[in-house]
């Protein structure tokens, strides 16, 4: 009989294989935080507040007071939340916010809440299931999990596309601060029109234009999505496919679009970037991540896990390493590029035609 293995080392991988199986509780219980708007609730108070005040807040006449407090001291284990104590270790725990948690206010102009609300959705986590199959049998994951892809849900099922727009509009506002304030020289040298392209409900393009009064900005995307789209001084938004046509611009900008697709549609949509805009002074700045496998940046786990995402979600997606983006770029009609590091996830990869 083989003996079991009793080493620090052993122990180690195993206790780290344990918490990798269960890495799936930390995304629940942030789900929940969000949907109770526990964080909502303690910033409401102003201060740390105790269990019962938290649970009274909640909008139930009988609340599950102790489910809550063994989520919540998971979610401060974890730092999402803070918990303070008098200095005897007597009385009730003081639940407050934490850098992490003021991400998760429903109610601030930055928030991840309605991303978290989108990513943890049963019909989005079902295609991650289907990945043995995938790498078995080849396919779609979103496809196999559930008949049809995840634009023509979006397409056919008004509150789905409403939770799908909601959550990628507060990447757009969060992701827009850091474009603004890291690519400034770029947009001051756009003299006409930035074309917004996929720019979903507009939230993008907007806040550029704010900041920029003197770009014409032009949200572009599918019928279903300009349908739902508030109107933004200084912003048109114009329905169309980016695979036929792109509307004329000065510039392209795409935030997080093309690594939805696979490379030969990359270039398809590249291509017809090209053609919108003009010869010798246009550009496009693409706002996407670029793999450093070997990387140590704190984003750099964020992008292999959205690596993944892209098989779980979209039909042959992927993210890229530099060398695959030159690649695209080249096949796409431009062969010079910068990379530029902004403070957030993704980079801009402002790209030039030949």
């Amino acid at each position: 009989m083989e003996a079991v293995e009793t080493s620090d080392e052993s122990l180690s991988g195993q206790v780290e294989i344990w918490q990798h199986m269960f890495s799936f509780a930390d995304s629940m219980a942030l789900k929940c935080a969000v949907e109770l708007r526990i964080a909502d609730i303690i910033n409401s108070h102003g201060r740390a507040i105790t269990l019962s005040q938290l649970a009274s807040s909640i909008g139930s006449t009988s609340p599950g007071i102790s489910y809550l407090s063994r989520i919540m001291r998971l979610l401060v284990h974890k730092k999402i939340f803070a918990a303070h104590h008098d200095l005897n270790g007597e009385g009730e725990t003081l639940y407050g916010l934490t850098n992490s948690s003021r991400w998760l206010l429903r109610e601030s102009e930055l928030s991840l809440a309605p991303l978290i609300l989108m990513e943890n959705h049963p019909m989005l986590m079902a295609p991650w299931h289907c990945f043995s199959q995938c790498v078995k049998d080849g396919g779609i994951a979103f496809k196999i999990a559930h008949g049809k892809q995840i634009w023509d849900i979006a397409l056919q099922n008004p509150e789905f596309n409403k939770l799908f727009n909601d959550g990628l509009a507060c990447t757009s506002k969060i992701i827009a601060r850091a474009i603004i304030s890291g690519y400034k020289d770029g947009f001051i040298s756009i003299n006409g029109s930035l074309v917004d392209v996929g720019g979903g409900t507009g939230n993008l393009i907007a806040e550029i234009v704010k900041s920029y009064p003197h770009i014409k900005g032009i949200n572009f995307d599918l019928p279903h999505v300009i349908s739902t789209a508030p109107m933004f001084d200084g912003i048109s938004h114009v329905e169309g496919d980016m695979f036929q046509a792109i509307p004329k611009a000065d510039a392209v900008i795409m935030k997080w679009v093309l690594h939805d697709w696979g490379d030969e549609d990359c270039v398809k949509i590249l291509r017809n970037c090209r053609k919108a805009i003009p010869e010798n002074t246009g550009k496009v700045i693409i706002t996407e991540i670029v793999v450093r496998p070997d990387g140590n940046c704190l984003s750099d786990d964020t992008g292999l896990a959205l690596d993944l995402l892209m098989i779980a979600h979209s039909s042959g997606g992927k993210e890229r390493t530099e060398f695959e983006w030159k690649k695209i770029l080249q096949e796409g009609g431009f062969p010079r590029y910068n990379i530029i590091n902004i403070p957030a996830i993704p980079c801009i990869i402002e790209a030039f035609p030949e």
